[in-house]
């Protein structure tokens, strides 16, 4: 099968690559270069460059090609400008997740021809390929499992998405690198906004929307007891950085058209507590419908990592 793997450096795309190499594919690796040097050179250096250093490694090692395609101009256009926004909103982005409908399963799909049949990654992630439509199922290890990150593909997107370490647990993956004796074997594992790398999300978000001096209000009160430096820096249920003694203080509440942060000392109480939610944008990825006005009993997670709520 031909196969165009996405490479970026870190451990498990790298035992992905070697798995595929392993089972007798046709496998060219493709680095995607979105660091936006012109607009985040001013926050640090540039980790592309140790990240791309890797996946030479990695490919020589392996005996596989390689493509770097820059996809700089439609990550700000699809990813990071969505980012400003949405937070200038008074709204929690999650870029990651667009990171992989609009750009790894997006973009990347547009510049590559149709003789690749599948696109692999390294995700924690399953998928199964009926006759009718492609199922994402959730990896063997629940702890690192990342189908959150790719709730929104597409069928069509899923149709060609292939997940190499999807069967493993993180420990498995360790020791596979251990044992091709992968050059980035030690390597951790990245944290953080996937086009941030190193750099403070509070300095990417200063840098584009500055500071602006507004009051801190105790929601049960309506007692001012202090001042922040704007509410785009802070996310319900947050506690750390509000600088107040007497805590601990949680975020509760937004007002973006005042410059309001509501904060309590009760988050936890009863009456902050929420039975019925307004969602939207949902994105069916396994091709799973609502009529209207119909009532369902769903799982939800919502949040990376093992927890499901029913």
């Amino acid at each position: 099968m031909k196969i165009a793997m996405l490479a970026s450096g870190g451990v498990d795309s790298s035992v992905a690559l070697r798995l595929l190499k392993e089972q007798g594919h046709d496998v060219t690796a493709f680095y995607l270069k979105i660091w936006l040097e012109d607009e985040l050179a001013f926050l640090g250096e540039c980790p592309w460059e140790e990240d791309l250093g890797y996946v030479r490694e990695i490919c020589a090692q392996c005996d596989v090609p390689l493509e770097i395609i820059s996809l700089q101009k439609e990550y700000w256009d699809r990813v990071v400008q969505y980012t400003i926004d949405t937070v200038q909103a008074g709204r929690t982005p999650n870029p990651d997740i667009h990171c992989n409908d609009r750009i790894k399963f997006g973009a990347f799909f547009d510049r590559i021809d149709d003789s690749f049949e599948k696109v692999a990654t390294g995700h924690y992630a399953q998928v199964e390929h009926t006759p009718t439509r492609s199922i994402l199922k959730m990896s063997k290890d629940s702890w690192k499992d990342q189908t959150y990150f790719l709730a929104h593909l597409s069928q069509q997107q899923l149709s060609r998405a292939l997940f190499p370490i999807g069967g493993y647990t993180k420990a498995e993956v360790r020791a596979l690198a251990e044992s091709f004796d992968l050059p980035n074997k030690k390597r951790k594992d990245s944290q953080g906004i996937c086009f941030l790398g190193t750099i403070k999300y509070s300095d990417f978000i200063k840098h584009h929307l500055g500071e602006k001096k507004g009051a801190l209000i105790e929601l049960e009160s309506g007692e001012k007891k202090g001042d922040h430096r704007g509410f785009w820096f802070y996310t319900i249920g947050q506690r750390q950085g509000l600088g107040l003694s007497g805590g601990p203080w949680y975020v509760v509440k937004k007002d973006p058209g005042n410059n309001i942060v509501y904060i309590s000392r009760n988050y936890h109480a009863n009456d902050k507590k929420r039975d019925t939610f307004y969602v939207e944008d949902f994105s069916w990825v396994s091709g799973f419908t609502f009529e209207v006005g119909e009532t369902r009993h769903l799982r939800v997670k919502v949040r990376h990592g093992e927890l499901i709520y029913d």
